[in-house]
């Protein structure tokens, strides 16, 4: 009975978070490029991609210009090394409030104002400021009647939460009590969200192998799979959704359970170095294509179902100035010339970020792919997959070059075209990969190819084989040999207090 009513308190104590508007996807824009492209530029790509909301990590005054009269929504920042000065003067708040808002509103559509930039994390000795900068920067707002239309508040970055999983055992660091408390209470009178930085793709790399990459990169998984926070029951598929409720549960365990959250910045790198082998094109793929349609489906957590969970990606561009590993320089969508790093894949996520304009991407064969593992994913696609293999038999167009990779691609690309290219099916236990060069040779054709798409032969959706299913079930003589190998890895999600059904 007392776990009954534990888990009936845990619903109920952040039930007054409103679900009264859509979710929507912003960008960050960095600007540690050595091309860095014009203001013009920048807005000429953001219309093209239908991004409405953008982040700005300063207040560019030509930024600001370009902006204007397009409507997008723009959230500008006050600078780390501009809040000392700002939390320790109403008129130097004053002064940056007329110069980098007023001077630009209403043309330029100024809804947010960052002030900082994880702060408690980056820049502790300004915490003690941190409030009085909000709270000043809000003042002048109100003497100039534009508190109604533009909020104030500051990001953080995820881990100031202490023992995120289970999420409702979540609290912020004690130690930042006294900042975060009147910093609630702030966002709490201003209507104003909490900012947070979510990036799952650390947690991965932090945990030593106890985080799945599926589950960082919100592919689907098996109910076996799913992380159960044991006193409220409630299933976690990603670690995306886990650190937004341990972030509601931690201001919960302050007393305040009606302020709501966007996620400022988000996403996954598209390249690393020898250390970080899963920062990749095919995941920062997954994960962005996944994280955008999680939102925009306005998906909500499991703690706020529906609820929106707003989110800015991290970030445009590619910013190859930026001092740090490899990674650091690889978290763009676009190169500096605006050409997408990658080709995200969002049927039915709506139009933002779509970016696959020519709708030509194909799935292929890794280079270098184990040969058995390929012949396994093969036969799966073939089998339980529903792809039409008959093109591979001999004689057929697809017949020749008969070898393992040449046979694999035509079955891979023809189950990623006949599941609408969706995210995670291009996948086949990592021996699969996303490319926008046509395979096609000759009068083999494939799905896709001069927009002949493959189509479902079947009311069927079974999914590509990843990392957490199994490869299996084609006839052999369709195949080189038609050897299966099911070797299923199985992951546990080893997480302190976690339960796995």
């Amino acid at each position: 009975m007392a776990l009954i009513l534990l888990i009936l308190f845990l619903h109920l104590s952040v039930s007054a978070v409103s679900a009264d508007e859509d979710a929507f996807i912003g960008v960050n824009i960095g600007t540690d490029l050595s091309d860095m492209p014009s203001p013009t530029q920048v807005v000429a790509l953001l219309k093209a991609q239908n991004l409405r909301h953008v982040r700005l990590y300063d207040a560019d005054q030509a930024m600001l210009r370009a902006l204007a009269n397009t409507g997008i929504q723009v959230t500008v920042s006050v600078p780390n090394d501009q809040l000392l000065g700002i939390g320790q003067s109403n008129a130097t708040a004053a002064n940056w409030v007329a110069r980098n808002v007023i001077a630009h509103v209403p043309a330029t559509n100024i809804t947010v104002i960052a002030v900082g930039s994880e702060v408690l994390t980056v820049l502790p000795n300004a915490g003690p400021v941190l409030v009085s900068a909000l709270k000043y920067i809000h003042s002048a707002l109100v003497a100039s009647n534009l508190d109604g239309q533009i909020k104030v508040s500051t990001p953080h970055s995820s881990s100031i939460i202490l023992d995120s999983f289970p999420p409702s055992q979540a609290f912020f660091n004690r130690s930042w009590d006294p900042v975060m408390v009147p910093l609630l209470k702030f966002l709490q009178s201003t209507s104003s969200s909490l900012m947070l930085n979510v990036y799952p793709y650390y947690d991965y790399m932090q945990s030593n192998g106890v985080i799945p990459l599926d589950y960082a990169l919100f592919r689907p998984l098996p109910p076996n799979k799913e992380a159960v926070d044991a006193n409220t029951l409630l299933h976690y598929t990603n670690v995306f959704d886990a650190i937004v409720d341990a972030a509601y549960f931690a201001m919960s365990d302050l007393n305040f359970t009606n302020i709501p959250i966007v996620v400022l910045e988000s996403g996954w790198p598209s390249k690393g170095d020898s250390s970080e082998p899963d920062a990749t094109i095919d995941n920062a793929n997954t994960y962005n294509s996944n994280l955008i349609r999680h939102v925009l489906n306005n998906t909500g957590t499991p703690k706020h179902p529906g609820i929106a969970v707003s989110t800015y990606i991290y970030e445009l561009y590619n910013e190859d100035t930026r001092p740090g590993s490899v990674s650091e320089k690889n978290w763009g969508l676009f190169d500096a010339s605006g050409v997408p790093v990658y080709v995200l894949h969002l049927t039915g996520a709506g139009t933002v970020l779509a970016n696959d304009t020519t709708n030509q991407t194909f799935c292929v064969a890794k280079d270098g792919a184990d040969r058995k593992m390929l012949q396994a994913a093969l036969d799966w696609a073939c089998g339980p997959g529903k792809v039409d293999c008959s093109v591979l038999l001999q004689g057929q167009p697809c017949y020749e070059p008969d070898n393992v990779i040449s046979h694999s691609t035509y079955a891979f690309n023809a189950y990623f075209q006949q599941m609408g290219k969706s995210p995670g099916t291009c996948d086949f236990k990592g021996v699969a990969t996303i490319t926008t060069t046509d395979p096609s040779h000759g009068s083999c054709i494939f799905p896709g190819s001069n927009g002949r798409n493959g189509t479902i032969s079947t009311n069927g959706t079974s999914l590509a084989p990843s990392s957490n299913s199994t490869a299996s079930g084609c006839p052999s003589q369709c195949f080189h040999g038609g050897n299966i190998v099911t070797n299923s890895v199985i992951i546990g999600i080893l997480l302190v207090s976690a339960v796995f059904l």
